[in-house]
């Protein structure tokens, strides 16, 4: 099995993109499907909300997604409907109590300004103990951590 590393991070307005976390990929044949009989495709990332509804909207002006599916139980953004992984919202009961274990890292072309454009629609700045690394934290409006980084070198 080879393993690998790899990091998801979204752009404001573009596609997600790859950096590092750890992953495991199955051997593949020459045509690229799984030898082992089963492949997995990255459908959605499913985020727990009081109003899904509003963080939606939020998060689909903040990417520049657009809703694709709204129902009683879940609220789903895409960057286009026929385009994959989208996100899903999901309402709970309870609020969130604890930092987030998992986050998106946006990269913007420009990191001051659109922090700017983030804190304007809501968004706030969060102190989880990162210092001055380099990037901002910042809080959607229902308190999940996500971080602004700087434009890429070169």
């Amino acid at each position: 099995m080879r393993t690998g590393r790899t990091h998801v991070a979204a752009a404001p307005s573009g596609p997600l993109r790859t950096g590092w976390a750890h992953v495991a990929a199955a051997p593949s044949g020459p045509s690229g499907r799984s030898l082992c009989g089963m492949s997995s495709a990255w459908e959605s990332l499913t985020v727990d909300a009081r109003d899904p509804a509003r963080l939606a909207l939020w998060w689909a002006e903040a990417l520049g997604y657009q809703v694709v599916s709204e129902k009683a139980d879940e609220v789903e953004i895409r960057q286009s409907a026929d385009r994959l992984p989208g996100i899903v919202f999901a309402p709970v009961a309870e609020g969130k109590a604890t930092k987030n274990r998992l986050h998106l890292d946006l990269r913007p072309d420009d990191q001051e300004a659109e922090v700017e454009r983030l804190v304007d629609m809501g968004a706030r700045h969060v102190d989880i103990g990162q210092g001055d690394p380099g990037w901002t934290v910042l809080a959607d409006p229902e308190g999940n951590e996500f971080c602004v980084l700087r434009q890429r070198d070169g």
